[in-house]
C-alpha cells in the first residue's frame, strides 16, 4: 500500500502582527520570517513524521528548488515534484497576531498548473487500496478524485480553502474527509454542530467524517461510531499548520494499525504541538515529542 499526496508547495511570508489589517488600514509588522509551506507540504511532513512513507506530487517554479530539496532531506519521496516554467512558486502571505489567530492570503503560482495528462501520468504509477491525500489549494481537484476513485484508491481529503471546486467534487467518492467548523457549513448550511454532523453523515453516509473544532476538541463519525475528543490546552502561538498536522498524524496512524480513538488521540496532541510553535512545516511535532506529550 501507497501513500500519495497531491498538494500545494508554498513559500510562506509569515507576518507577526497586533491585530489584523482592516480595510483601508496600514499596519507595522513586528517581525518577519520566511518559511517553506503549502497545506500539500505539510501534510506530507506530518504524514512522513507520523512513520509513513509519503510520495508528493506537487509543482514548484524555480524559485522553489529548494524546497524540493528540503523534502529530499526528510526522505519524502519527490519523484513526482515537477518544475513549471516561467511561472512562480505558490505563495502565502500569513498574519499571526497576539493571540496566535491567522489570516492568510495566497497566490496560486504553480499550484494551479496541474493538467489532465501529468495527473494521469503521475496515478498511473499507484493501485487500488492505495490512498491519496488532497486538500484545495491545487486546481483539478474534481479530476483527480474521479481518477482516483476509478483506479480503486482511497481518498482522504481536506476540503480547504473553500471555493467554488469543492462544489464540483462527488462527495461519494470521499473515504475520509476531515474539516473544520467553517468548511463544515459550506455543505451542510447548518449552523449547530449536532445539525451539522447529522447532515454531514446524510450527505457522506460511508465516509469517515471528522470535524475539528479547534480548543473545543473534535468530533468522529463513521457507522455507528460517534465520539468527540477534548483538545489540549496549550499556550497557541501559531496555528497555521493544525489541520495539516492533525490529518498527517491521524491518517498516519491509522495506516500504522491503530484503533480509532487512538490515531484521534495522537492526532489531537501532535495539533496541540503544532500550535505552540511558530511557523508552518517548521511547527509540525516529530513523533517521539507526540509520543511523549503529556498535558
Amino acid at each position: 500500500m501507497k501513500v500519495l499526496n497531491i498538494g500545494s508547495i508554498n513559500i510562506d511570508y509569515s507576518y507577526k502582527v497586533n491585530h489584523f489589517a482592516k480595510k483601508g488600514e496600514t499596519i507595522s509588522s513586528k517581525n518577519l520570517e520566511i518559511f517553506s509551506g503549502g497545506k500539500g507540504l505539510n501534510q506530507s511532513i506530518a504524514l512522513k513524521r507520523a512513520g509513513v512513507d509519503v510520495y508528493h506530487f506537487g509543482l514548484i517554479g524555480k524559485d522553489g528548488i529548494f524546497i524540493k530539496q528540503l523534502l529530499d532531506n526528510m526522505k519524502i519521496d519527490t519523484r513526482f515534484v515537477k518544475i513549471v516554467e516561467d511561472v512562480r512558486t505558490g505563495n502565502a502571505i500569513i498574519q499571526t497576531d497576539d493571540e496566535g489567530d491567522n489570516c492568510i492570503i495566497l497566490y496560486q503560482g504553480a499550484n494551479y498548473c496541474f493538467d489532465e495528462k501529468i495527473i494521469d501520468e503521475v496515478i498511473d504509477n499507484f493501485s487500488e487500496g492505495d490512498f491519496v491525500v488532497l486538500q484545495n489549494e491545487i486546481n483539478k481537484i474534481s479530476y483527480i478524485i474521479e481518477k482516483a476513485y476509478k483506479k480503486g484508491m482511497k481518498i482522504v481529503l481536506n476540503p480547504s480553502p473553500i471555493n467554488e471546486q469543492i462544489s464540483q467534487i462527488n462527495l461519494n467518492y470521499i473515504h475520509c474527509i476531515i474539516l473544520n467548523e467553517v468548511e463544515a457549513r459550506y455543505f451542510t448550511k447548518s449552523e449547530k454542530i449536532d445539525d451539522i454532523l447529522l447532515d454531514l453523515k446524510n450527505k457522506m453516509p460511508n465516509s469517515e467524517i471528522i470535524l475539528t473544532l479547534g480548543e473545543k476538541g473534535s468530533f468522529y463519525i463513521k457507522d455507528n461510531q460517534n465520539f468527540r475528543k477534548d483538545a489540549y490546552k496549550v499556550n497557541v502561538v501559531d496555528t497555521t499548520s493544525a489541520g495539516d498536522t492533525f490529518l498527517g498524524y491521524y491518517l498516519g496512524s491509522k495506516i500504522n494499525g491503530l484503533e480509532v480513538s487512538k490515531c484521534i488521540e495522537i492526532a489531537t496532541k501532535a495539533a496541540a504541538i503544532a500550535v505552540s510553535k511558530k511557523g508552518s512545516s517548521s511547527s509540525i511535532p516529530f513523533k517521539e515529542e507526540v509520543l511523549n506529550f503529556n498535558n
